[in-house]
């Protein structure tokens, strides 16, 4: 997993983020998940390959207890920022390792396993969302393999009445998405954050712009921002800022770079004009303008 997969890791961890997640994504925003009723677990599977055990674990995994339809529903998540061909392999074998952990527990009780893949990228997911598109089978052997389909939602191409439907901050994400996409712009929204720390540094890497996380960084320090509209307000006043002091500072180091150049000229100019060459000469030999070399040694009163 990369950077993007980790600070999304953070953010959708939080219990009010992930149960909206869930209901939006496969209920449409009825509120069947209540926040109240998940536990984070860690769920791990193992495998073996060229003679090593591996260990992997989901980005986020919470299990419901006490639901008013399900006793218990294992639900993960996993978070994809680039197109991955092999997804529906990786799936099911995380959720053939969670079944398979029921199997092996002292617990006669037996529960669902879900899994939703979040895609963040810009462009549609144009591989496999199947086993069967995984995999090149015969009309004659299809009937005899099952099938393993993933629930892949591509976020930036969700529609914006979907959108409305969170009310958590992975709202501001998927608005985010979806307007770039959509409109090549953004417009912030002045709803109240929850988990600006986790929003802004999931912001830096969906938007591909540190600005976010700098503010981040500041907020920690300063406070008062409440909603995307003060942060880019934020954004936009500390680059005024950054922008005059880098102007300062170009146009001192600038000033200091052409005082020893025209120095360097200067005296050469003397130097040849004490040696008796014309000024055509001086003006070959110093790689200037006749016209230039005239201004310079009028400015120095070499010509009388």
């Amino acid at each position: 997993m990369g950077q993007k997969d980790i600070t999304e890791k953070i953010l959708a961890d939080y219990n009010d983020v992930f149960a909206d997640i869930v209901n939006v994504l496969l209920f449409e925003g009825k509120q069947v998940v209540d926040p109240n009723a998940l536990e984070s677990v860690k769920d791990k599977s193992q495998y073996k390959a060229q003679g090593k055990i591996h260990e992997e674990e989901r980005d986020v995994s919470k299990v419901v207890k006490n639901h008013q339809r399900i006793r218990i529903t294992f639900l993960g998540l996993e978070h994809q920022t680039e197109v991955d061909k092999d997804e529906p392999f990786r799936v099911i074998g995380y959720d053939g390792a969670s079944y398979r952990a029921q199997l092996l527990s002292d617990s006669k009780e037996r529960y669902p396993v879900v899994t939703l893949v979040l895609y963040f990228g810009m462009t549609r997911w144009n591989k496999a969302t199947s086993l069967f598109e995984s995999l090149e089978i015969s009309d004659e052997w299809k009937p005899f393999v099952n099938d393993y389909k993933i629930n892949l939602f591509e976020i930036a191409f969700l529609k914006p009445e979907q959108v409305d439907k969170f009310q958590s901050d992975f709202r501001i994400i998927a608005d985010y998405l979806v307007q770039k996409r959509m409109n090549n712009d953004y417009v912030p929204s002045r709803e109240e954050l929850k988990h600006m720390d986790e929003v802004l540094k999931l912001m830096s890497v969906v938007a591909e712009d540190e600005r976010f996380e700098d503010v981040q960084k500041d907020l920690h320090k300063e406070g008062g921002a409440k909603n995307m509209c003060d942060v880019l307000d934020r954004i936009e006043n500390k680059g005024r800022i950054e922008g005059k002091i880098e102007g300062k500072i170009e146009g001192k180091i600038e000033g200091k770079i052409e005082g020893k150049i025209e120095g360097k000229i200067e005296g050469k100019i003397e130097a040849y004009y004490d040696d008796g060459k014309s000024v055509e000469e001086i003006a070959y030999k110093v790689g200037i303008s006749a016209h230039e070399v005239e201004a310079i040694m009028d400015a120095l009163n070499l010509r009388k």
